[in-house]
């Protein structure tokens, strides 16, 4: 039997492309070459190489964060050229990436989330309705954008306008939050028809960052991440069923990664990555070692989920 031939895609035109880059070089690092004949496509500048070469490809591992690569539009085109693909499809990834629709689902399917508002760019007076309505501090985000690009965190009043200023940079639509003061977490999930929740990890950002920052995230020492995460047995299992019911409920497929906050004997949904950062050190993998998964383990588990039939 011969490799499997696997299109390993990055890049991309999100802001994102980054971290996509990066991800996607430990990826091929990780990959055993024994198995698998890999090519690489950057759908900024290849996806006319991608479609000429599609019946020559088995499976494709979507290393793309961000729009254009976790919304479903990749996925979809994938679809089209018959080329089986790891992760969610269409309808989950966009579900998953949009935080006002996900937050909707999350609450039709009886998860708690923080409570919010949604802002449209001819709100009147959007600083008395957010105050009446949740008080401050609040958390501004846009619609649709990871790594916490376009988040702030507002404390006061008079910071609202210039949050929302910057969100709309990336959405017309803003999300309004309410501040919830506790222990960060995240709730990986693996699998396809049976998805099973891996050990949590606490995030625990460095006291020079408000919250879990783009630069929190991404610059080395920034930030503590604690697997499994220091919270009471009956609090883990909540969460761990919780972001099982999130995975389900946006219709995910292969692994997702749910973001969550502990507070006052709850958890509260955050939002749902349908595709995790997938550097070693990532978070997903990380979930993943703690359950006895290497990272080569765990991209060739992913590569098997992709080649299952629905």
């Amino acid at each position: 039997m011969g490799k499997l031939r696997v299109a390993l895609l990055s890049g991309g035109r999100s802001a994102e492309r980054e971290v996509s880059v990066k991800s996607a070089n430990q990826v091929y690092e990780a990959l055993d070459k024994e198995k698998y004949d890999i090519r690489r496509y950057d759908p900024r500048d290849d996806l006319a190489k991608l479609v000429a070469d599609a019946r020559e490809i088995d499976v494709a591992l979507i290393i793309l964060h961000g729009r254009l690569g976790e919304d479903g539009t990749i996925q979809g085109m994938l679809e089209l050229l018959d080329i089986p693909y790891h992760g969610s499809r269409v309808l989950g990834s966009a579900l998953g990436i949009n935080k006002i629709h996900s937050k909707k689902i999350y609450e039709h399917a009886g998860l708690p989330v923080a409570r919010y508002v949604v802002l449209e760019g001819d709100e009147p007076d959007p600083v008395a309705l957010v105050g009446e309505t949740l008080g401050f501090p609040v958390v501004v985000k846009p619609e649709q954008e990871g790594s916490t690009i376009g988040i702030t965190i507002v404390g006061k009043p008079e910071e609202l306008r210039p949050a929302l200023d910057l969100a709309r940079r990336y959405d017309p639509l803003v999300l309004v939050e309410e501040y919830l003061q506790g222990v960060e977490i995240t709730g990986a999930v693996l699998g396809n028809r049976n998805p099973q929740a891996l050990p949590l990890v606490e995030i625990v950002p460095g006291e020079q960052y408000g919250f879990f920052t783009y630069e929190a995230k991404y610059t080395p020492g920034a930030t503590r991440e604690i697997c499994p995460a220091r919270l009471s047995e009956t609090l883990t299992q909540k969460a761990q069923e919780y972001a099982v019911r999130a995975h389900k409920a946006l219709k995910c497929r292969g692994y997702s990664r749910t973001d969550m906050i502990a507070c006052d004997n709850e958890v509260y949904i955050l939002e749902t990555n349908t595709i995790p950062g997938m550097t070693a050190t990532s978070l997903f993998p990380q979930a993943a070692a703690a359950a006895g998964i290497s990272f080569p383990q765990l991209l060739d588990r992913l590569i098997e989920l992709a080649l299952e039939k629905d």
